[in-house]
């Protein structure tokens, strides 16, 4: 093996941050030298993998997870081509040129071999295929673009069955494609022009051009798919937050069932739903911890005598002794429930989670009900899943599948291999041992 420098450049937008920091200390552990450009909030995690870091200088850089330091405010959404709209102009395009331009300054510095790009970093990607090096998308959680058998991303559906089926997903990608067009293709060309590129047909096209798209999840998670060229899964990372690890841990004590409720990272106005959660779980014969995260405070939610509310908990130490599951459908929380056999009750929000939610409801692994379910509602469903034992026998099924067919490796070979077949990096057997002598 011949250590590489990967340079990656990492979004903060909550659920990605793990897996992709995951990514950098596994390249670390590897004996590779690892740099990530990132926003403020994940410094401290950065520098704990053994990376180097280094902040958004001219890019949006996120201070903290303040509310106030959401430039996206996806909630605040009510209709599809409004959120197309926003995420262009706040995160894909919009400061697009501000990432390339630190992205540009990085690689004079630290003269990578590959760029490890956040899906939403669009200005790394231009920069990184304007100056011929080879870049990596990553994807924190299921495949997001058109592929053959995969429902479309974003709607929380089925497979589709049948001709009428398939004239559903082509419809509903083909109304997708358009907005992603009509919003981001104008200025992404710019970007790629100023950068001596062509300009391309699609929005899409721009991740297309990677040496590889890897996406964090497990395939037996997924739905059946013919994925494109150059798309690969390399597996979950089971990382927890850096903030939410502590030492010496221990779930409430007493002998009903145990339920853990995790929501959001990022504020997606939620504490509503987070207030009818405790308020269920309040009137039930059950032990509960609700974990808010950074964006809201423990004292923003009611008080129950068997609800816990706390800042943050490991979830990996939490779900070793949980019955149940709670949460907004995070593909990070599912995964990790999933592989302790723990089943879920999900509330989505917006993003990947209706898509999470319809993959465990699927494999009878939990059950999905709409965020503005009232308090009775969240109630009997905990109650049913809790019951019923089929759903954890589900849960703990689709757990060993996924952990059966993800290798710890998986993630950095595809990342090394992303070099190694790379021209300008490609080197016979002998040429690789005399560099290693």
């Amino acid at each position: 093996m011949i250590a590489r420098r990967y340079l990656f450049a990492l979004v903060d937008q909550g659920g990605n941050i793990p897996p992709e920091v995951g990514a950098v200390r596994r390249l670390v552990d590897r004996g590779h030298k690892v740099t990530a450009l990132g926003d403020d909030t994940i410094a401290e995690e950065v520098r704990a993998s053994g990376a180097i870091f280094r902040p958004w200088i001219v890019a949006p850089n996120k201070r903290d997870h303040g509310l106030e330091s959401d430039r996206i405010r996806d909630w605040e959404c009510k209709y599809p081509w409004q959120l197309v709209r926003r995420l262009a102009e706040t995160q894909f395009v919009g400061p697009a040129p501000r990432y390339a331009a630190d992205i540009k300054s990085a690689i004079a510095h630290e003269r990578p071999d590959a760029i490890v790009c956040s899906m939403f970093c669009m200005g790394a990607m231009v920069v990184a295929e304007a100056e011929r090096i080879p870049f990596v998308a990553l994807y924190p959680n299921v495949y997001p673009m058109p592929a053959e058998g995969l429902p479309p991303f974003g709607v929380g559906l089925s497979p589709s069955r049948g001709l009428l089926g398939r004239c559903r997903d082509r419809a509903i990608n083909s109304v997708a494609e358009y907005l992603w067009n009509a919003f981001g293709l104008q200025g992404l060309n710019a970007l790629r022009l100023a950068h001596g590129l062509p300009p391309l047909a699609r929005f899409f096209d721009q991740a297309s051009r990677a040496s590889r798209q890897l996406i964090l999840t497990a395939r037996s998670f997924d739905f059946p798919a013919i994925l494109p060229a150059g798309v690969a899964y390399g597996g979950p990372i089971l990382d927890d937050p850096f903030w939410a690890r502590s030492e010496g841990w221990e779930p409430p004590t007493g002998d009903s069932p145990f339920v853990l409720v995790s929501l959001s990272t990022t504020y997606q106005d939620h504490v509503g739903l987070l207030r009818r959660i405790v308020l269920a779980l309040g009137s039930l014969p059950v032990r509960a911890m609700v974990t808010t995260g950074p964006s809201i405070a423990p004292e923003e939610l009611p008080s129950a005598s068997n609800v816990s509310v706390v800042a943050s908990a490991p979830h990996r130490a939490a779900l070793r002794h949980a019955d149940l599951v709670v949460s907004h459908g995070g593909h990070g929380t599912a995964i990790k429930a999933l592989t302790n056999g723990v089943p879920m009750v999900i509330l989505p929000h917006g993003r990947d989670q209706a898509d999470t939610a319809a993959r465990v409801s699927a494999r009878g692994a939990g059950i999905t009900l709409r965020k503005s379910s009232s308090v009775g509602v969240i109630a009997a469903t905990v109650r049913r899943v809790i019951e019923d034992p089929a759903y954890r026998i589900a849960a703990r099924r689709l757990g060993e599948a996924i952990l059966e067919d993800t290798r710890d490796d998986a993630l950095v070979l595809a990342l090394e291999d992303a070099v190694n077949q790379c021209p300008r990096h490609a080197m016979t057997g002998a040429a690789q041992r005399q560099v290693a002598k």
